[in-house]
């Protein structure tokens, strides 16, 4: 392939998305040519996950970032609560969190990373190239040496020190690259919808458990976000059911959104997310390295994917800043890498597996009765107990801050 455009830079980063952007942005913070390449035009996605951590905005601060980023529209979520029936349960307290942010944002993630992606732009050494995607790798001899792209109106080569793979739960990088990757299984998918919201809702409902089902509902001011959980393989049976019969379903779970689920006008108005939960067993090669969702693809449980995939951005941009500036990155600190973030993912997955068969299967199957876990009684009965969760979702194991010193006034 001739490309009718060559780029060089130290670093490829492939897809923007959070892990990308956060990548892209501390690398060129730190002085590294970098550009990023999104295949899409914008970043306006429907039903990507919204969800701001407080380790993610205790990164912000930690950049000078906070004050401003959170101006951008949002919501903020201080405590979880989950209703079995008509039971409200409080199961997670963030007021209680170690630094500056103790709570949980929600930001349409097309905000996210149109505010991140132009702080980036103010380096010099940033570059982005949207409606570009990557097709394939360049390699020189075993290394892989930069990637192969096309956009509407050009093809283009980009050389580079080291390519990162940031694209996502089907990446292309990874494929081409033929790393290993472990399935660990998933038997559920999601359905997406939005609803309206109005100022006399129930204040503070988030997920919504009955027996067959379970409705997440994620304030956005103005509208919810819903996630309607499903066996895996039966959003045929669901479709086939009828439209009526989903919404019926859907206002049973949230009795609250009954006199809107009629806002569910067709089929198109509802998307499905198949839901996997894999982990590559390399995330490198020489050149190369994989990061977020392309070396762990997470389930949406506890929402963290987004939180991971990030915490991945920074650890890699504070590894190996000073190694791309002064050129090739060696092997030996890619797999540094992976040893640092694979823990962490281990953890996650693992929960979200365990929480998969003990709590999601049997609400899913059950078809009496539903009593409440013990330990969501438990939690709702003991307020002390209720920041272990909040940890668990808002920070997570082996949180990351920044360490690559910035390379130009601001």
């Amino acid at each position: 392939m001739k490309p009718d455009r060559i780029v060089r830079a130290r670093c490829a980063v492939v897809g923007g998305g959070p892990a990308g952007i956060m990548l892209g942005y501390l690398l060129a913070r730190a002085g590294v040519d970098v550009v990023v390449l999104e295949k899409h035009a914008d970043f306006l996605r429907d039903f990507r996950g919204d969800t701001i951590h407080p380790s993610t905005l205790q990164l912000f601060h930690e950049l000078g970032l906070a004050e401003r980023f959170l101006r951008l529209p949002h919501s903020e979520v201080t405590t979880l609560t989950i209703r079995f029936g008509d039971t409200a349960l409080r199961v997670g307290d963030f007021t209680h969190l170690p630094g500056p942010a103790r709570f949980l944002a929600f930001m349409p993630q097309s905000d996210f990373l149109n505010f991140l992606a132009d702080e980036a732009k103010r380096y010099p050494t940033f570059a982005l190239e949207m409606n570009t995607e990557v097709v394939d790798l360049v390699y020189d001899g075993r290394r892989v040496a930069g990637v192969f792209a096309r956009s509407p109106h050009e093809t283009l080569e980009v050389r580079a020190d080291l390519v990162v793979g940031s694209d996502g739960r089907t990446s292309t990088v990874r494929e081409r690259a033929a790393l290993p990757l472990r399935d660990l299984g998933a038997p559920i998918d999601v359905l997406w919808m939005r609803l309206s919201r109005r100022p006399d809702d129930p204040p503070d409902g988030f997920g919504n458990i009955a027996p067959g089902g379970i409705l997440i509902t994620i304030n956005r001011n103005d509208y919810y976000q819903c996630a309607f959980v499903i066996r895996k393989g039966g959003w045929d049976v669901i479709r086939d059911a009828g439209l009526e019969a989903f919404r019926t379903r859907v206002a049973a779970l949230a009795p609250f959104l009954a006199d809107r689920v009629g806002e569910l006008a067709s089929w198109d108005d509802v998307r499905m997310l198949t839901v996997r939960v894999d982990r590559l067993r390399r995330w490198y090669r020489p050149g190369l390295l994989c990061i977020g969702d392309a070396a762990h693809a997470m389930s949406p449980v506890g929402g963290v994917g987004i939180n991971l995939a990030i915490q991945d951005a920074v650890a890699t941009a504070n590894a190996l800043a000073g190694p791309l500036r002064r050129g090739r990155v060696s092997s030996r600190r890619l797999r540094a890498i992976q040893r640092r973030r694979e823990l962490p993912a281990r953890i996650i997955q693992t929960f979200q597996v365990l929480f998969h068969k003990l709590v999601i299967e049997r609400v899913l199957a059950t078809t009496g009765s539903l009593a409440p876990p013990l330990v969501a009684r438990v939690l709702d009965r003991v307020p002390a107990l209720r920041s272990i969760p909040a940890y668990a979702v808002g920070i997570g194991p082996r949180p990351e801050h920044v360490r690559s010193a910035p390379a130009w006034d601001r």
